[in-house]
């Protein structure tokens, strides 16, 4: 059962242990939920999210698997068995490779959510041709969520600006997890694509990662108060 209410996601983007726990119980897990990514998975490994877990907190775990379908199921069912509330994988992995994920994740007496990325939300329409995709990011956008959705995925992380767009063409229940999201006073830092906390729940976004307007803030459990309270 989680422990949160809240649609906040605090994302831990720290270096170390210390400067990441030093946060952490600052905060409360009524208040909101914690996401752990590339850097800190890397250097603390399984125990650091174990932790997270024992201290009462959701855990998204954001190592955004891209690989073949068996090697995904499987790692998808490790991060399942440390007690995480949601992983995600690379919608552009394809069908066969979420579809695995899904189906080994089914087995599992405790099934966290999952998610698939579809574009970065650092990546504006010159970065997205360059790697070779056509269209605009929302066009991918769309077709990635279209894609994770018919392979029976709880949700994408997506950019709030295009919330509105995949919330009018997907079920009901379907989860959008928007990065990208900062308050009116907050700087962009190297998000392109942003919305204000209020402005993309309106959108239709389900949970907000945020990580520098509360892990920089002089006084982060207030400004996860305040990120609230705008809600």
């Amino acid at each position: 059962m989680s422990m949160s209410s809240s649609p906040v996601i605090v994302a831990l983007d720290f270096p170390d242990q210390d400067s990441a726990l030093a946060l952490v119980d600052q905060l409360q897990p009524s208040l909101c939920r914690l996401k752990v990514g590339k850097e800190l998975f890397t250097r603390l490994g399984p125990a650091f999210v174990e932790t997270l877990v024992g201290k009462g907190f959701d855990v998204f775990l954001d190592l955004k698997f891209h690989d073949i379908p068996n090697t995904v199921a499987a790692a998808c069912e490790a991060a399942a068995d440390l007690g995480v509330w949601m992983m995600n994988v690379h919608a552009s992995g394809g069908r066969r490779m979420m579809e695995a994920a899904m189906e080994r994740l089914a087995t599992k007496s405790h099934r966290p959510l999952l998610i698939a990325v579809t574009i970065l939300t650092s990546l504006g329409e010159e970065d997205i041709h360059e790697i070779g995709f056509q269209g605009t990011p929302a066009d991918n956008v769309l077709r990635l969520a279209a894609l994770a959705e018919s392979a029976g995925l709880d949700g994408v992380v997506c950019s709030p600006l295009e919330a509105a767009a995949i919330r009018a063409r997907t079920r009901s229940d379907f989860q959008l997890v928007t990065p990208g999201v900062r308050p009116a006073t907050a700087s962009l830092d190297d998000q392109k694509r942003v919305m204000t906390p209020a402005d993309a729940m309106q959108a239709g976004s389900s949970y907000l990662v945020i990580g520098r307007p509360v892990t920089a803030a002089a006084d982060p459990l207030q400004a996860l108060r305040d990120i609230n309270a705008s809600l």
